[in-house]
């Protein structure tokens, strides 16, 4: 009976490690050290499309960047967390006022978790008659959450007129979300929050400020090439040359 139980949690182990087939509605992966990015999916105009998300195990808890873009995976991301890591989400930011961002915040906060937006995304979500966050913070925030410090940084208007990145210095890991586009991209996907013109004065802001990162988060697509930050800048110039 104990070689039973071994065997069927080892095999739950297994198919927690490797069986997110490209499939499943949550897909979890490994960054770097206590960094996890997850992708989730929605339907947007006919097309079933991902969104990456990241978060962060410290020994305070865990903490999460953006929610799921698929509502019916909030309590099963809370869940895949806990299994695998043990540990509870206490905070979670929202990069923007945008669904595949800020779509979680009302669902969090009444698990007891801390949320939090810029004051700009508080506005535009209180506008909208949206669900908004708990905690409102300063455009440009240092946080420290048990062993792990970051700085949450409003570069100013790009992709939505509130988008803010995320970065951690000592691992020189930047969370981008939607501000960065993915090197797969082959246009700025939508724009009826953006601001274009701003945007390419936003990129260059980020790219003076945090230099050599290691590894770059879009918010779609692909995120491993580095040269999502210069991509993401091409794109702009070249729409900005157009219009």
């Amino acid at each position: 009976m104990r070689k039973l139980a071994s065997i069927i949690l080892f095999l739950t182990i297994l198919y927690n490690s490797f069986g997110q087939s490209k499939n499943s509605p949550l897909q979890i992966s490994h960054l770097t050290g206590d960094f996890y990015v997850y992708k989730t999916f929605h339907e947007y105009k006919g097309n079933l499309i991902a969104a990456n998300a990241m978060y962060l195990v410290t020994n305070k808890g865990v903490v999460l960047f953006d929610a799921p873009w698929d509502k019916t995976q909030f309590q099963p991301l809370l869940d895949s967390i806990k299994a695998r890591h043990h540990k509870e989400v206490v905070m979670h930011f929202a990069t923007h006022s945008h669904e595949d961002r800020a779509g979680g915040l009302d669902f969090y906060r009444q698990k007891g978790i801390k949320t939090y937006t810029i004051k700009l995304t508080d506005e535009i979500l209180e506008k909208n008659k949206e669900k908004r966050a708990e905690f409102v913070i300063p455009n440009d925030t240092l946080f420290k959450v048990g062993q792990y410090a970051f700085e949450v940084y409003y570069p100013g208007k790009g992709h939505a007129q509130d988008n803010i990145v995320v970065w951690f210095n000592k691992e020189k890991v930047l969370y981008g979300g939607c501000f960065i586009k993915s090197t797969e991209a082959t246009d700025l996907g939508y724009l009826g929050d953006a601001d274009v013109k701003e945007w390419e004065k936003s990129i260059k802001k980020v790219q003076a400020k945090f230099k050599n990162p290691k590894y770059i988060i879009t918010g779609h697509d692909d995120w491993k090439d580095l040269n999502s930050l210069n991509h993401t800048l091409k794109l702009v110039q070249k729409y900005n040359a157009v219009h």
